[in-house]
């Protein structure tokens, strides 16, 4: 198998191209940086390095024509700066435009691939203390939902190509680095606990299962739409940062205040203070089987 993978040196696309060449498949990583995605991926005969600007149709287009799969991970971290007028604009646009370029290079490919797998995430929801949301459920009406809607809405238009469409709604997603990463800083000075009110819910995957549910939706032509990539247990905030003290032996009772996160970030925040409970009940009627089904058995693993 070939499969072209957008954001490829990313968290969780240079662990994608990992497990793509260690299973003996193909892989054209699109990349902005090629000595980043030199330095992060072993030499492999199977290994073809992209250089593209995503946002911007080019030459690097014509190199997704004869892959059977392309995976779509590209897009700017949501909660690394404070939401400025043109921070909204870049964080749309990485998504949409990638997207629309990844899609119209569908369309001009020959061969064609059969499948995008195209990331969304669990921000299409909105947030709520109360509501639980399947993949059935309605879209939220914030920033994010807003962003969402719009990125799934040009990976649909995949589906005139002919090409099979999976669309993931990520939750947070767990291993060595990402949110995690920045979680442990406080716990290992012995200052850890909860964020903000700690009654927020906390949507997570760790990497290995998310990365699997991205090979399953390659492999697997029954699964076709849209499913929710999070673990089958989400927790609370409050949960995770006492499951985080007890496999690091540290204390876990000493809050994040809002205001300290608000102060750094704006609305960004509310990517941490205020959550989602998401079930993946479309994702485990696939049969799909989770390694760490737990928030328990995903921190020990990491940390261990």
């Amino acid at each position: 198998m070939k499969v072209a993978v957008t954001g490829a040196t990313g968290f969780v696309g240079s662990r994608l191209v990992e497990r793509l060449l260690a299973e003996g498949n193909s892989v054209v990583a699109f990349t902005r940086d090629r000595a980043s995605a030199e330095r992060k991926f072993s030499n492999s005969p199977n290994l073809e390095i992209a250089v593209y600007n995503p946002k911007e149709s080019g030459e690097w287009q014509a190199k997704i024509s004869g892959c059977d799969g392309v995976v779509n991970l590209a897009g700017e971290p949501i909660a690394e700066n404070r939401w400025t007028p043109e921070i909204k604009k870049s964080l749309l646009e990485s998504r949409t435009l990638t997207t629309q370029n990844v899609v119209n290079a569908i369309a001009q490919s020959n061969p064609k691939p059969s499948v995008l797998v195209n990331a969304s995430a669990i921000g299409f929801y909105g947030t709520s203390e109360t509501a639980a949301f399947e993949e059935s459920s309605a879209a939220g009406q914030d920033f994010l939902a807003e962003v969402c809607q719009a990125w799934e809405a040009e990976a649909n238009k995949v589906k005139e190509t002919g090409a099979r469409l999976v669309i993931l709604r990520i939750g947070i997603v767990l291993e060595n680095g990402g949110a995690l990463g920045k979680m442990l800083t406080p716990f290992k000075m012995f200052a850890g606990g909860p964020i903000g009110s700690g009654k927020q819910w906390f949507s997570w995957i760790h990497r290995e299962d998310l990365v699997n549910l991205i090979l399953k939706a390659l492999t697997d032509s029954g699964m076709d739409g849209t499913y929710n990539a999070t673990a089958p247990n989400p927790v609370k905030m409050a949960e995770l940062t006492s499951a985080l003290g007890q496999v690091m032996n540290r204390p876990s009772w000493l809050p994040v205040p809002a205001f300290a996160l608000e102060a750094l970030l704006g609305d960004g925040a509310i990517v941490v203070l205020e959550g989602q409970q998401v079930l993946p009940k479309l994702t485990l009627s696939t049969g799909f089987q989770y390694q760490y089904p737990t928030v328990e058995q995903a921190l020990a693993a990491i940390l261990k």
